[in-house]
């Protein structure tokens, strides 16, 4: 996504200068934002914003069992879900001014999970997730209500492979760019789920992992809120105008693990 170059000629007092005028590609990327489970895309939307600014197009959306269809979140399944989300990333990608060869997808925890599952079944360039859920696969058309709590709180606790998982499948099998927000705190999603996704990635192209120090799982503080805000944004413009302006080092960058 190199910017256009084309050389001018500039008049100025009966004699010539040379210019050159820089536009951006006509194409612009797209990013699509994922909400976790209870939540909305309110959240998202000051973040969306702010990606707006860098010159991409952005969709937020609610998930079916929630805001307003709220009344199906004790049937609503991981399936439907995934239907979901692939219903809205088609949207975006169709956009007229959307390069298809250039979405981002951002979710949290359970939407981190079905974002994960979306890049194995359509071209995911930027893979953001936090604090991403980790489910098991064969309970996969219970409603997501009727999981067992116990179960999952196992599964989390413990390191999982690639080849036990379908997400984890996913992510093995991802080669773009991938950044990981971690909270330091998290009763949900422990680090050893963490550390499952990190594992999983072993082909992609770079790996940005975040750690948020004193924040849960929801992140409840304001300062928490904005500690994501700006890992996100600045990971997406290293990410998006690196990529615009043909840099291979900026997007190519060694992982990052802290705070």
């Amino acid at each position: 996504m190199a910017t256009h170059s084309e050389t001018v000629d500039i008049l100025v007092d009966d004699e010539h200068i040379a210019g050159t005028f820089l536009s951006p590609p006509p194409k612009m990327p797209g990013v699509l934002f994922v909400h976790g489970w209870g939540g909305s895309q309110q959240r998202d939307l000051s973040r969306a914003r702010g990606i707006a600014g860098l010159g991409c197009i952005c969709l937020s959306f609610d998930l079916r069992g929630h805001a307003l269809t709220r009344a199906q979140q004790e049937t609503v399944t991981r399936e439907q879900n995934l239907d979901d989300l692939l219903a809205a990333y088609d949207l975006l990608a169709e956009h007229p001014h959307i390069d298809p060869a250039a979405i981002a997808v951002v979710g949290t925890s359970y939407g981190g999970y079905l974002a994960a599952i979306l890049s194995s079944l359509r071209p995911v360039k930027w893979l953001g997730l936090r604090v991403p859920a980790l489910y098991l696969d064969e309970d996969w058309s219970l409603p997501k209500r009727q999981l067992d709590r116990e179960a999952l709180n196992r599964l989390r606790s413990s390191r999982v492979r690639p080849e036990e998982n379908r997400v984890l499948a996913a992510c093995a099998a991802f080669h773009g760019d991938v950044l990981i927000v971690e909270s330091e705190h998290d009763s949900f999603v422990p680090h050893e789920t963490i550390m499952s996704y990190r594992a999983a990635f072993q082909r992609t192209h770079s790996l940005t992992h975040r750690i948020i120090d004193g924040a849960d799982h929801a992140l409840s503080s304001e300062r928490c809120q904005e500690a994501y805000t700006s890992i996100l944004v600045n990971w997406a413009t290293e990410m998006i105008i690196g990529a615009r302006l043909g840099n291979k080092t900026a997007a190519g960058c060694e992982p990052l693990i802290g705070s």
